[in-house]
């Protein structure tokens, strides 16, 4: 099951930096000019969790396999995107493809790299992408509102449904109110989705600081964390320099680094799980003599979705799940101790996932 978060923001705000960090490649080539990247690279990464290592060892598991995410550099917009400016129309086209957005925004002044706006303002940069992001999403609704009206026509029930919402949100957005502030219930966002609109996924804002902000940020991180927390969304505080450099080193080395530098955690652990949560997922792992394992599954998945993350034939097969709720199955010193103690459950096809479930699928195909 892929899940993927695009990297955008302007150029030379330190997007391919921080997707060199995060996938701890050179696979995006960082360089002082707009467009050093014009095909979206893409890099699969690991999802920090301790809790992994925890379960090997109490399974003597040979191996150890993290769940992933899907992370896409995609180029930078420019001023004029949404008409097809710059190369905007092929990075529309990248930004729709993803689930969210991790947006990088420049907070540190000075530097041998130019702002292609030629002023550090993490705000008005934040605004000059979203602007460019609804201009798309306005053009895209007014040429489905045409397509909507002509099936209306023809007493198409569904084409009525979407048209009547379309004429809803269109005056806000209008007004630059984006897809994901409309406020709206549970099946008008489940209708939205069918409109496909830029300003509909979920955001995550990255203050891109200096190394000696690291730790504490700055000035302009502050405002990036201030504006993030209006509009309902999520900030982080990273220093890409800092975390390219963390990704050339072993793990002993990362932490002696991190510490020298007064930060308990890597910017990019946060930059994941934050990823992660944005995407309403949640973990459940399978463990036992071979590999500890970590699957991803939407929140309220139930046991035959998961099932089938690990095989189409578990699910279409589903039996039953034996589930062990992970704070057990470490309290009682595994699936035997667990079980012994009258803490795993058989659930059957209405059982909802829940974090951190340590699962074993019974399944006949």
């Amino acid at each position: 099951m892929g899940f993927s978060c695009g990297i955008v923001g302007l150029p030379n705000v330190g997007k391919s930096t921080l997707f060199n960090a995060i996938t701890q490649s050179a696979a995006a080539a960082a360089a002082n000019y707009p467009f050093c990247t014009i095909e979206p690279n893409i890099g699969r990464v690991p999802v920090p969790d301790p809790r992994l290592e925890v379960l090997a060892r109490l399974a003597r598991s040979e191996r150890i396999v993290p769940t992933q995410l899907e992370v896409r550099d995609i180029a930078g917009l420019v001023r004029g995107a949404s008409r097809g400016e710059g190369l905007g129309n092929r990075f529309l086209a990248a930004i729709r493809e993803v689930d969210a957005i991790l947006h990088v925004l420049r907070c540190f002044e000075g530097g041998e790299v130019t702002h292609v706006e030629g002023r550090v303002d993490p705000l008005a940069d934040a605004e000059l992408v979203d602007t460019e992001l609804l201009l798309a999403d306005l053009e895209s609704l007014e040429r489905q509102r045409e397509t909507l009206i002509k099936r209306t026509r023809g007493q198409d029930r569904e084409a009525k449904r979407r048209l009547e919402l379309l004429e809803r949100i269109l005056p806000a957005m209008a007004e630059g109110t984006p897809a994901r502030q409309l406020g709206l219930g549970e099946e008008e966002r489940a209708l939205l989705r069918s409109f496909h609109l830029l300003t509909a996924k979920p955001v995550l804002y990255v203050a891109n600081v200096d190394e000696a902000s690291a730790a504490s940020g700055n000035e302009l991180s502050s405002r990036v964390v201030a504006m993030a927390a209006a509009r309902g969304a999520s900030a982080v505080v990273v220093s890409a320099a800092i975390e390219a450099e963390l990704a050339q080193l072993d793990a002993a080395s990362r932490e002696e680094y991190l510490a020298t530098l007064g930060l308990e955690e890597a910017g990019l652990d946060r930059v994941i799980h934050e990823g992660y949560r944005l995407l309403g997922l949640l973990t459940f792992f399978t463990a036992g003599p071979k590999e500890a394992r970590a699957w991803t599954v939407p929140a309220g998945a139930r046991a035959p979705q998961a099932a089938g993350v690990i095989h189409s034939d578990f699910e279409r097969g589903f039996i039953c799940a034996e589930v062990i709720a992970y704070e057990d199955y470490v309290a009682c010193g595994g699936e035997a101790g667990a079980r012994d103690a009258g803490r795993l459950r058989l659930e059957g096809r209405d059982y909802v996932m829940q974090e951190g479930d340590v699962c074993h699928f019974r399944f006949n195909v």
